[in-house]
């Protein structure tokens, strides 16, 4: 099985979750964000590209992938049921189909992260996308942008690139 990261940046500082990405050898970011703006620090677009790219991370543009409007509002209102309902109708349209298996594709090249803002994967699209990625043979690893030491010290541990994805 292959692995895609995923990582939510709240409660975390720009600082902390690119050391999580290092510590873990990730080598792409895949911004699945629908509006990929935020008033946290270091986490709008073009500046969490610099941060990225300063760090040796690619930053992939997956705004295709975003969750729409009214599924952002249900999650917002912890309708977490309806989100998903929400967000996986229109994953299945051709548009973000298409991106799913653009970001396979990439992974398979890569060890690529699904990135957007909530720190619990489960209440999240990314978890979704990570879910359609199963059908590319792909598995989550969910990192936490909080603590990049525990990574560090548990770095033998982490899932090992397959020699076919090198």
């Amino acid at each position: 099985m292959k692995t895609v990261y995923t990582i939510g940046y709240e409660g975390t500082d720009i600082e902390r979750f690119v050391k999580t990405l290092t510590a873990v050898g990730v080598e792409a970011v895949a911004d699945v964000r629908a509006v990929p703006l935020s008033r946290k620090k270091g986490f709008s677009k073009n500046v969490l590209r610099e941060h990225l790219e300063s760090a040796g991370i690619k930053y992939l543009a997956m705004q295709e992938l975003g969750d729409p409007k009214e599924g952002r509002e249900a999650a917002k209102a912890g309708d977490f049921d309806r989100f998903r309902r929400i967000y996986s109708a229109h994953v299945d349209q051709p548009q973000p189909t298409a991106a799913i298996k653009k970001l396979a594709a990439a992974s398979d090249e890569q060890a690529v992260c699904l990135l957007c803002f909530e720190r619990d994967p489960k209440t999240c699209h990314r978890f979704i996308v990570g879910e359609r990625m199963g059908a590319y043979g792909y598995e989550m690893m969910h990192l936490f942008g909080d603590d990049p030491a525990r990574y560090v010290r548990n770095r033998d541990k982490l899932p090992k690139r397959s020699s076919a994805a090198v």
